[in-house]
């Protein structure tokens, strides 16, 4: 087997239960741009990979961008942001510090690389956070690096980010949650397609769930376990015992 053919099966295991998914009240596939904002985030080492090789005529591609938390830390020096993302509301939320800080940005909604052939090769490529939500891992990077002039830079977390959900999703629905993939496996699809990338550990803090950010957090959470809002008190009081945690992150990065 492959790298990325296990890649694609481990993915695979996190297929949710249709039975669960059929009564889940709202999609737990979606995000809240509140707890993806660029505001408040701490700096990733993402940003200073991306930093070293622009200057400030630099353009920037963030594929599945979210809420600009990898991004709009760059402009300046980048002048230009092209953002992709499936989500309206990431975008919309982009959008807005855009208009805020008078930055050109162009907004691509839809998947990549589904969409690769409606955007133009820029100096740099950001993808923070995205790889797991990716069966294709090799044709996906390879796009990555066809629409980057000098460097292309990840960020992912070295296990996939639903791992720590796993306790509360058997407590609550008797069924056991997969272990993998993880990003040394990630590294080795990236190989297969002949990239060798450059690696940077750190520990990403975890979020401060206080006021809003909780209340923000708890239904967050609750939408990925697929329950209705009557279950948000139990929800609060798991994670008021068993808090977010820094969560063990890499960076990536390959020249082009």
């Amino acid at each position: 087997m492959t790298a990325a053919q296990q890649w694609a099966e481990e993915l695979a295991a996190w297929t949710i239960d249709p039975q669960i998914l059929a009564a889940a009240p709202e999609s737990p596939y979606t995000f809240p741009p509140e707890l993806f904002r660029a505001d408040g985030a701490a700096p990733s080492p993402l940003l200073d990979r991306a930093r070293e090789v622009m200057d400030d005529r630099a353009s920037l591609l963030d594929v599945g961008c979210g809420a600009g938390a990898a991004s709009l830390p760059l402009a300046p020096p980048a002048r230009h942001i092209i953002a992709v993302d499936t989500q309206a509301t990431m975008l919309d939320a982009l959008e807005a510090v855009a208009r805020q800080r008078d930055l050109r940005v162009t907004r691509i909604d839809g998947r990549w690389p589904d969409v690769a052939d409606r955007v133009p090769a820029c100096d740099v490529v950001v993808c923070s956070h995205v790889f797991y939500n990716v069966s294709e891992l090799g044709p996906f990077a390879v796009a990555l690096s066809a629409h980057a002039d000098k460097r292309v830079v990840v960020e992912l977390n070295t296990v996939h980010p639903w791992v720590d959900l796993g306790p509360l999703w058997q407590r609550i629905h008797h069924q056991p949650r997969p272990a993998g993939p993880t990003a040394d496996l990630a590294v080795e699809v990236l190989r297969e397609e002949g990239i060798e990338p450059s690696r940077h550990e750190w520990v990403r803090p975890a979020n401060v769930l206080e006021g809003p950010t909780l209340a923000t957090y708890v239904g967050f959470t609750r939408r990925r376990l697929c329950v209705p809002v009557e279950r948000e008190p139990e929800i609060a009081a798991y994670l008021a015992e068993h808090p977010p945690q820094g969560r063990p992150s890499v960076v990536l990065w390959w020249d082009t």
